[in-house]
């Protein structure tokens, strides 16, 4: 049988929780995904505080259904760097379409992934299909894409918080992130994220996002005003 606790949870006024929603915005829309990275070291507590952020994440059935990663050995991520450039290249040569690529073109990205190696830390996500338990029976996870999906989304708004930079980086197949951190079988990896300082001469390409009457709807009584 669950246990329940009260909810801490503080109410703010309203003019308040309307600016830390404009302050949040604002520092979020600066948000971009960095591939020319800083060799400046970066503690090692910082990545700790993200990755507990991340582990505060809703998920199916309180599955928790997440492992993080963190390297900075530099002969792992070297590792991980000729491991990835060697799949990326097949991608890049043989296994995209011409429309993908084309897409590729605009952000300028390719096969060489320099910044595996360049970044202090590299944090690999593991989604965990199901859970094994100490007498070895396999127990089922839920909403497991779901869950992993909304855990990534909060180390990078915590990263981005304690101003550092990353990328969303997913090699395909990533089955060599598996074989090479040693992870279990139950175990596939979800994301790679490369985190660190942005190099002072990083440049990002010029994108437009989308306006908000274009990523939503909203279906209000006849009187609501907005």
């Amino acid at each position: 049988m669950a246990q329940f606790e009260p909810l801490q949870f503080r109410c703010l006024p309203r003019k308040v929780s309307a600016q830390k929603a404009r302050e949040f915005f604002g520092k979020m829309r600066l948000r971009r995904s960095v591939r020319a990275f800083s060799a400046e070291p970066v503690p090692r507590e910082w990545i700790e505080l993200a990755v507990r952020t991340a582990g505060s994440a809703p998920s199916g059935a309180n599955c928790q259904p997440w492992h993080f990663v963190a390297v900075a050995d530099p002969a792992v991520k070297a590792r991980i760097r000729a491991a990835a450039e060697a799949e990326e290249r097949k991608n890049y040569e043989s296994r995209m379409p011409e429309e993908w690529l084309e897409e590729l073109r605009q952000v300028g990205t390719d096969w060489h992934k320099s910044f595996l190696e360049t970044a202090p830390w590299l944090v690999v996500v593991f989604a965990e299909s199901f859970r094994v338990s100490e007498t070895g029976a396999k127990r089922k996870n839920y909403y497991v894409q779901e869950s992993v999906g909304i855990a990534c989304g909060l180390f990078i708004a915590a990263i981005h918080q304690m101003g550092l930079a990353t990328l969303t980086h997913t090699p395909s197949p990533m089955g060599f992130l598996g074989e090479i951190l040693q992870r279990p079988p139950n175990e596939r990896a979800f994301m790679l994220f490369p985190v660190g300082f942005p190099a002072d001469d990083a440049t990002v390409p010029v994108l437009a996002k989308k306006d908000l009457e274009d990523i939503s709807t909203w279906l209000t009584e006849p009187d609501s005003g907005r």
